[in-house]
């Protein structure tokens, strides 16, 4: 669909809740530059071979540009690079994320994972389940990405489709998040750091274990709010474009202080993270649910002991307990 003059948006399948990604192809002089590739998936690639032999065929691909290191959105950045010869752009942040993981593959979960989900509460029986599985691994629905890409960074000036754009740079969902802002005010590419009806989710892994997505996800809402006006067309990474983005900034804003507070009003008796999500999202977790759910549990608890609202106390098996601090610290 076009969505503006040489400004297209694709709707693509994805194997799972949430079920598409949006991406988006930009018209410029030497050929298109497309934003965001989906999976790296048989069904995947064949739409845009479809794509790029149909809709897309008036000009040849030149550069794929990603908002961040997520499979979904970088799945068949490294085959476009391959089979097609495109320039990738990307943080160094996004970069590096992905390229490491899709050489990270491990048959079991290592033994830094099943600390972390302990840690986090998870019933050990779960977690002997689990250790007994092949995990999830980045390169399942990642193409292999060669060496090379050109480094995008905050306050960067691109021409695309006929624009200059702005770069923008998000935290909290992904590091290093990239968004667009086109200078003549009407149009933001905005990736997951901004969608219309849900919350990206802001989680704590084993990688970084005491990281504080929370915090880095408000502060860099708070410093980009200054650049959203009511007129902009937002064009996230999933569901539908929209305008408002002043409100829908404060309503993303507003929904994490808002779990914070009741998470620590929970935590004046003592409870794991995984105890937590009745409290935090207030709707049942299914078990596709649980672990998105678990590590966006803890980097709730955590963002509270960072901040010297909750303490915590290890458990005999592993757990960390947490519970409402009665002298508050300073934050």
């Amino acid at each position: 669909m076009e969505l503006a003059p040489r400004l297209y948006w694709v709707r693509l399948p994805l194997p799972m809740a949430l079920d598409h990604i949006n991406v988006y192809a930009l018209l410029d002089d030497d050929g298109w530059t497309v934003v965001d590739t989906g999976l790296a998936t048989a069904k995947t690639k064949a739409m845009w071979s479809a794509l790029l032999d149909g809709p897309l065929s008036a000009a040849p691909l030149r550069r794929v540009l990603l908002t961040h290191h997520h499979p979904d959105h970088v799945g068949l950045a490294g085959w476009f690079q391959t089979e097609h010869g495109v320039e990738l752009l990307a943080t160094r942040t996004a970069w590096l994320f992905a390229r490491m993981l899709t050489l990270d593959e491990q048959s079991a979960p290592p033994a830094e994972t099943l600390a972390f989900w302990r840690a986090a509460g998870m019933p050990e029986a779960e977690v002997a389940r689990r250790a007994e599985e092949r995990p999830f691994n980045f390169a399942d629905v990642v193409a292999p990405m060669p060496l090379g890409f050109t480094q995008i960074r905050e306050g960067q000036r691109l021409d695309l489709g006929g624009r200059r754009w702005t770069v923008r740079l998000g935290q909290g969902h992904a590091p290093d998040h990239l968004l667009l802002f086109c200078e003549d005010g009407e149009l933001v590419i905005a990736g997951d750091q901004y969608l219309r009806t849900i919350s990206p989710n802001l989680g704590v892994y084993a990688t970084e274990p005491e990281a504080n997505p929370v915090a880095d996800w408000l502060d860099s809402h708070r410093a980009l709010r200054p650049h959203l006006t009511d007129t902009q067309l937002a064009l996230p990474g999933h569901g539908l474009p929209f305008t408002g983005l002043p409100l829908r900034a404060d309503q993303l804003i507003d929904n994490h202080v808002s779990a914070l507070e009741r998470l620590e009003a929970f935590l004046a008796e003592p409870h794991t993270a995984a105890d937590c999500f009745a409290t935090l999202y207030r709707r049942e977790i299914g078990p596709g649910e649980y672990t998105l759910a678990l590590v966006e549990a803890v980097a709730h608890c955590l963002s509270l002991w960072h901040t010297g609202r909750v303490t915590r106390t290890r458990r005999g098996d592993g757990a960390w307990v947490w519970q409402a601090a009665k002298d508050k610290g300073d934050g």
